[in-house]
């Protein structure tokens, strides 16, 4: 409760106002742990707000048990969704718009903080797999049964699992060698 108060007070100070109507508040922890608990609601700024199972933080889906499982699922319904519509439209697109397309649509929301999907199962990466197979289908024009290792190649895409690590493994990089890669990228850029 401290806490709450704490926030009420900073926000009143800096002339902001919580909007109870849009706030999500999740305990976090083991099912034991959060059983244990009888708070089912706060008080902030004489608004009620009451503790979600499920919340949204910067577009990626919590569960109180901080698993992936419910944000893959809602990624993939998206995904799909998405690519229903573009597979409607894609007889009159070029290859490089329905491209340009499935990047906006499909490949960017798989990539947006994939870094926390290092480490899942592998049921979960095969519906992400699925997604992007099905991506590659609407941009290359593959048949549903085709094999599409070699498809993913000569579109120059890495399979979710590689995808994941590359993110990882740039996020370091970049941690590591703020200066030296801030130095290539200026190079890159402006010669």
């Amino acid at each position: 409760m401290a806490c709450a108060k704490a926030i009420d007070a900073w926000t009143t100070s800096n002339r902001l106002k919580v909007n109870a109507e849009k706030t999500q508040l999740i305990w976090l922890g083991m099912k034991q742990q959060r059983d244990k608990l009888s708070i089912t609601e706060l008080s902030l700024l004489s608004a009620r707000v009451t503790f979600s199972s499920l919340v949204y933080d910067l577009g990626f889906l919590l569960d109180s048990q901080l698993t992936t499982k419910d944000h893959v699922s809602a990624l993939c319904r998206y995904c799909f969704r998405q690519l229903c519509q573009l597979r409607l439209a894609r007889s009159s697109l070029t290859p490089n718009t329905a491209k340009t397309l499935v990047h906006a649509f499909v490949s960017s929301r798989l990539d947006y903080c994939n870094s926390w999907l290092y480490g899942v199962g592998d049921g979960l990466l095969k519906k992400l797999q699925a997604v992007q197979n099905a991506a590659a289908r609407v941009v290359t024009g593959a048949k549903k049964f085709d094999h599409l290792t070699p498809v993913l190649r000569d579109i120059r895409w890495l399979p979710v699992r590689h995808r994941i690590k590359y993110k990882l493994a740039m996020t370091v990089y970049k941690c590591l060698r703020p200066l030296t890669f801030a130095r290539h990228l200026k190079a890159h850029l402006f010669g």
